[in-house]
């Protein structure tokens, strides 16, 4: 199986150990991204093992939200998103003439280069790839300050929501030790 491919729900279940039922709900609550081929769910491999193995940090965890929010002002308009990522690349080339940076530049010219799938999939991807990409993104500035702070709400909310309750003696005993 490739890395890129499409998953149904029920392999999406096998693969995280979990009900359909689950896996439907994941991505009802946006927490597991997906794409519809007629009346079914497909979800990206990526996506379904990212949640096996979590490797995001909090501030790739942060980097995807955003750039989800991205993706929808992409589809929305991909023509203006993708002049406004042309010319930051420009900008940003001009600003690191040379050195490390031109790498990811190269990488992100070449995402924009195949098309709008691609760039949703660099977008919204659990990928390492995609994680790495979205690190140097030039979709800065896409969003205003107060989509990003909408974005950045949402997903404390999110997290709060699958927070575990700590027992009240547990509580009680670290005030102690405090």
């Amino acid at each position: 199986m490739r890395p890129g491919e499409l998953l149904s729900v029920g392999e999406a279940a096998i693969t995280l150990r979990v009900s359909r039922e689950q896996v439907v709900d994941l991505c009802a609550r946006g927490l597991l991204p997906y794409v519809t081929d007629g009346a079914h769910r497909r979800l990206r491999r990526a996506d379904v093992e990212a949640l096996v193995r979590p490797v995001l940090t909090r501030e790739q965890l942060e980097q995807l939200w955003l750039h989800r929010a991205i993706a929808g002002k992409f589809v929305a308009n991909p023509m203006a998103l993708l002049a406004a990522a042309a010319i930051t690349l420009r900008r940003l080339r001009r600003l690191h003439p040379e050195g490390h940076s031109w790498e990811w530049l190269d990488r992100w010219e070449a995402v924009i280069d195949s098309g709008a799938e691609a760039v949703l999939d660099a977008l919204t991807s659990s990928a390492p790839y995609a994680i790495e990409l979205r690190s140097t993104s030039p979709f800065a500035g896409i969003l205003s300050e107060v989509e990003r702070r909408t974005v950045l709400a949402a997903l404390a909310d999110s997290r709060r929501d699958r927070a575990r309750q700590v027992p009240a003696e547990k509580v009680e005993r670290v005030l102690r030790t405090v």
